[in-house]
């Protein structure tokens, strides 16, 4: 497929901003007593603002971006329109958890706006990546582990700029977890660049019905220049600079955010949010090539007849 920057620009910045939501809206629901107000506020703002940007890049890459209102009337079978609306909804909850953040509230109100933002934030991001994880014609899309990684991405980007606001020096654990989960993401990375490195795509000769591998001519091109399906769907990456490119984008999603957790560890308190701050961007930075990677890499099967 071919990379479209607007899209890789929404998916990346959307799930960096819902993942800190998602943290600040758990510490809501688990620990309201304390939960720093001045600075989840800021958080909120934070969050809400990096998704809408997000949100709104992707509108360039619509043929007829005015027209983009219609999408949320489809949600009983798009991912894209249950996306929409749930990215609408989000909005009132953080609002909502804000007002509460003002009041000072503590109770059980402040718990379940935690809890409903939380969870909105979640299917927000797995509709997103279920837009890409259903389209059967991309083998590469429909692996498992498209949906976690997904996830990985918003969940540790989201943690990592939630620390950064509000905790001069997190503790050993949280330091651990966070970097473990680092490792799982690449670990994730590693297994899903293997597995679509061994799809076999069909074939013309499996297409009509013969065995896979037989010679199958053509009597013309199907077409005499490019078009639609031959600027978007097909896209072709050269073997070296695929290598080259995952190498560059484990670096950056698993060592370059350790370098920042290292940092943070070795400054003084006062200081150790500058560390997580450059974390959660080196990461952000390395989902931006992952996710290039991610459409680049994957072939639509109508490749096959559009060499």
């Amino acid at each position: 497929m071919h990379p479209a920057f607007s899209v890789i620009f929404f998916t990346t910045l959307s799930g960096l901003g819902y993942g800190l939501l998602f943290w600040i809206g758990l510490q809501a629901l688990l620990l309201p007593d304390k939960l720093h107000g001045d600075l989840a506020l800021i958080g909120i703002v934070l969050g809400l603002v990096l998704s809408s940007i997000g949100l709104l890049s992707s509108l360039a890459h619509l043929g007829r971006p005015e027209r983009a209102w219609r999408s949320f009337s489809q949600w009983r079978s798009s991912w894209l329109s249950r996306e929409g609306v749930l990215a609408i909804v989000v909005v009132p909850a953080a609002m909502l958890l804000g007002g509460l953040l003002l009041k000072g509230e503590t109770g059980w109100l402040m718990r379940v706006s935690g809890l409903a933002l939380a969870a909105l934030t979640l299917l927000t991001v797995a509709c997103t990546a279920m837009i890409y994880a259903s389209l059967k014609p991309i083998p590469a899309w429909r692996h498992a582990l498209v949906l976690p990684v997904y996830m990985a991405f918003a969940l540790l980007s989201g943690a990592l700029a939630c620390t950064a606001l509000q905790a001069e020096r997190a503790p050993p654990l949280l330091m651990l977890s966070l970097a473990l989960g680092l490792f799982v993401l690449l670990a994730m990375k590693l297994a899903y660049w293997r597995a679509i490195d061994a799809q076999r795509l069909p074939d013309a000769a499996s297409a009509v019905g013969l065995p896979a591998g037989s010679q199958v001519g053509r009597f013309e091109a199907p077409q005499t220049e490019g078009s639609y399906i031959t600027r978007e769907m097909v896209f072709a990456l050269a073997r070296r600079h695929r290598t080259r490119l995952r190498l560059l984008a484990a670096l950056m999603i698993f060592v370059a955010p350790l370098f920042g957790l290292a940092l943070a560890w070795l400054l003084r308190e006062s200081d150790a949010r500058y560390g997580f701050a450059l974390a959660a961007v080196l990461l952000w930075l390395g989902a931006l090539l992952e996710r290039w990677l991610f459409f680049a890499e994957a072939r639509h099967v109508v490749s096959v007849y559009y060499p």
